[in-house]
Formats: structure tokens, C-alpha cells, sequence
């Protein structure tokens, strides 16, 4: 079993679900031109990931496992993830409308993001402990976060370099996402 620090240095940088997983490239790319919109669904992701750990660790241990249909465990937390992505896009309509109105079409679409359902599926395959699993869930939307925030200065910068006019847009933004993703393999070692 990992330590809780492990897990944490582990979630954050040397497994992080964009960098190293592939997962949420979608609001990834979408949503990380602008620190702000960054930074709020980064907040977002994190809030859900605890909250859909909380509620998929206690039904995948006291209900599906129990009556042996653990094949269930994907539409669960699917459903699960989903009611929190509404309580989050609820919350943020009424309390944050302008973070609510940058993020877009990606905010209903992280009930599909698969960093959050992974993080559900990975505690169950780890056989991660309920304290680990809120760790790894708590760190890995902190690493999400942290990508997002990296990445909007990375494209902030990409606005004012002089960049050939055929890189111009989403072949830059593919190739500065690579970098991005080669420079955190560096780390790769840290947890060996």
C-alpha cells in the first residue's frame, strides 16, 4: 500500500490525469486560455472529484460489492458524478455567473470528464482505503488545477509569440501541450 504522501506527490505530479493519464484534455484545451476560467473549473473539477469519492467509495464497498454486482461500478459513478455536476453548475449560475458564463459548455461536460470518473475507478482498483482514496481525489484535482493554471500561462505567452502563420492556433497549442507534458515525464523517477 502507498503512503499518503505517495499518493499525494503521486496524484499531483508523477500520475497527473492530463500529463501523464490523458484525461480531461478536453476542458484542458478548452477552457485554459484564460487564467480565470482556468483556475475556476480546475476548482470545480477538484470539488467534484472529492465529492463523487465520498459518495462511490461507501456504495461501491457497502452496496455493490456486497450483492456481488460490481460490474455496475462505471453507470454508478457516472450518475453519481453527474448530480454533483449539477449541484456545481447550479451553485455557479446563481452565485458566480461570470465564471458560470466562461466556462461554457465545459462545465456539464466534466460529468463525462474522464479524470473525474477515473479517480473513482482508480481508488476501487488500488484498493486505496477510504482516507487514501479522498487523498488521491483531493491531489489529483489539485494536479488538474495545476495544469490548467500552467497551461493558460503557456498560451498567454503563445498569444504574443511569433509563431508561423501554419502553427498559428491549435497546432501551437498542440505542441506547447506536448512540451508541457514532456517536461512533467522528468518527474517520472521521483516515485520508482
Amino acid at each position: 500500500m502507498k503512503t499518503i504522501l505517495a499518493i499525494m506527490l503521486s496524484a499531483m505530479i508523477t500520475d497527473n490525469f492530463i500529463v501523464s493519464k490523458f484525461m480531461g484534455i478536453c476542458p484542458f484545451l478548452g477552457v485554459s486560455k484564460k487564467l480565470g476560467s482556468a483556475t475556476g473549473m480546475g476548482i470545480a473539477v477538484t470539488f467534484v472529484m472529492i465529492c463523487a469519492t465520498c459518495v462511490t467509495y461507501p456504495i461501491y464497498h457497502g452496496l455493490l460489492v456486497p450483492n456481488h454486482i460490481e460490474y455496475f461500478k462505471t453507470v454508478v459513478f457516472i450518475l453519481v458524478i453527474a448530480l454533483f455536476v449539477q449541484l456545481v453548475e447550479n451553485f455557479l449560475k446563481k452565485c458566480v455567473p461570470a465564471l458560470y458564463k466562461s466556462l461554457g459548455v465545459y462545465l456539464p461536460l466534466i460529468t463525462t470528464n474522464c479524470a473525474v470518473l477515473g479517480v473513482t475507478v482508480i481508488n476501487i482498483d488500488n484498493n486505496y482505503t477510504f482516507i487514501q482514496s479522498l487523498v488521491n481525489a483531493l491531489f489529483g484535482g489539485i494536479g488538474f488545477a495545476l495544469m490548467l493554471i500552467i497551461f493558460s500561462g503557456v498560451r498567454k505567452k503563445l498569444e504574443y509569440a511569433d509563431i508561423p502563420e501554419t502553427f498559428k492556433g491549435v497546432p501551437a497549442t498542440l505542441i506547447a501541450a506536448s512540451i508541457v507534458s514532456v517536461s512533467f515525464m522528468g518527474f517520472s523517477g521521483l516515485m520508482s
